[in-house]
């Protein structure tokens, strides 16, 4: 199995990119990860030098920013990365690939009903995520959901408890009929997979 780079701005999106480097069949070697975007900026060149070595694949959030092409150019500017870079961006948060596979998230929330089809076109996915979470069972309420005068938008447990439901029960080939952003990054992922196995 080959292995790669995962560069990623926090805890959760790290879970979801080692489930879909090894859904590609791809091994995470090494996470690099130091909490915000703005870690990976600064080091995006680093990265892209890494890349010529072995490959890297760096996840990263649109959030208000207008679309993935945008962003990528600001921060690699017009040099075209290596082709072992993968830098995917998700549309607008991470939350909104989790949210796409809907079996999984009515399962987890108790819900009956679908929450949205077109979770990339959501404006805030994590408030979204946490809002249908106020109204889950307790035990998954009382992790997700900050209590009244936390600093923190999340609960203590936000990042364990999904991190686990992304290893154990989110089906990232499921999610992508929703996404189209995490689409494009499973494409990309297995083409990777199968360049290096040549």
């Amino acid at each position: 199995m080959n292995w790669i780079f995962l560069a990623t701005e926090d805890e959760l999106s790290e879970k979801v990119g080692i489930r879909l480097a090894a859904e590609a069949g791809l091994e995470v070697g090494q996470c690099l990860r130091r909490n915000g975007f703005g870690y990976l900026k600064s080091r995006v060149e680093n990265f892209c030098r890494m890349a010529k070595q072995a490959p890297v694949l760096l996840i990263t959030d649109l959030d208000k920013k207008k679309c993935p092409t945008d962003l990528i150019s600001e921060w690699l500017g017009n040099s075209p990365p290596h082709d072992n870079f993968l830098f995917r961006v998700a549309v607008r948060e991470v939350e909104s690939w989790l949210l796409a596979d809907q079996i999984a998230i009515q399962k987890l929330f108790g819900l009956k009903n679908s929450i949205t089809s077109r979770p990339d076109e959501l404006f805030d996915p994590k408030r979204t995520l946490l809002s249908l979470a106020k109204n889950a069972p307790k035990k998954v309420r009382e992790e997700l959901v900050a209590q009244r005068g936390a600093v923190a938008s999340q609960g203590v447990g936000y990042n364990a408890l999904l991190g686990n439901w992304v290893t154990e029960t989110w089906q990232p080939e499921r999610a992508a009929e929703h996404s189209p952003s995490l689409y494009r990054t499973r494409i990309r992922l297995r083409e990777l997979s199968e360049r290096l196995r040549k």
